[in-house]
């Protein structure tokens, strides 16, 4: 029997999904097996073949899953002021990278480990994102507000220096999230000249 008595699919394979995310984060994709995923989950190995082809299935849907709700979350509005747009950016992104720490690490430690045509996928998901503040930063060179040489490069520095944040911020710790937020953006003010 490959499924533990009792197991149900909807609760399964989000099971399978959330265990692989945090095995992955901690322990790296390489070293794990789909065998410490089934015993996370409390099925038999063979049961995950249920929920996934294969381990670089489950990574690959993991990394897209997450570039999706990335941008399908990401509200821009153009119409408003570029400055506007980019603190808004740069709020969401750090709060987005807060809340969703394991699927952030894996995004950028196990693009790796993809095979060619799923890290084309992933990228191009990634792009569409850059792009996003590619476009602020344009939007606001243009309009005076900003004052960047290559707002490519620019948005790829602002991107990694507000991912970062989830290397050393804990809960509790001596700035909550506001005041973090809130001195990041000074931060990006800064960086983009305004």
């Amino acid at each position: 029997m490959a499924r533990t008595a009792g197991s149900r699919a909807e609760i399964t394979g989000p099971l399978v999904r959330k265990a692989a995310r945090r095995l992955f984060a901690r322990h790296g994709y390489a070293a794990v097996s789909m065998r410490q995923i089934a015993a996370a989950v409390g099925v038999q190995a063979g049961a995950l073949y249920a929920y996934t082809p294969d381990k670089q299935a489950l990574l690959a849907d993991l990394l897209i899953e997450h570039m999706e709700l990335l941008l399908a979350a990401w509200d821009d509005r153009p119409d408003d002021p570029p400055l506007d747009r980019l603190e808004r950016f740069a709020r969401f992104h750090l709060t987005y990278s807060l809340d969703h720490p394991d699927e952030v690490f894996l995004s950028y430690m196990e693009l790796r480990n993809l095979t060619p045509d799923n890290h084309a996928t992933v990228a191009a998901l990634r792009r569409r994102y850059e792009d996003a503040l590619t476009a602020i930063l344009q939007d606001g060179a243009r309009e005076g507000t900003m004052r960047i040489q290559d707002p490519r490069l620019t948005a790829m520095a602002l991107i990694a220096m507000l991912t970062g944040v989830t290397n050393w911020f804990r809960e509790g710790g001596r700035l909550d999230r506001t005041a973090v937020a809130d001195h990041y953006w000074g931060l990006v003010r800064g960086a983009v000249g305004a």
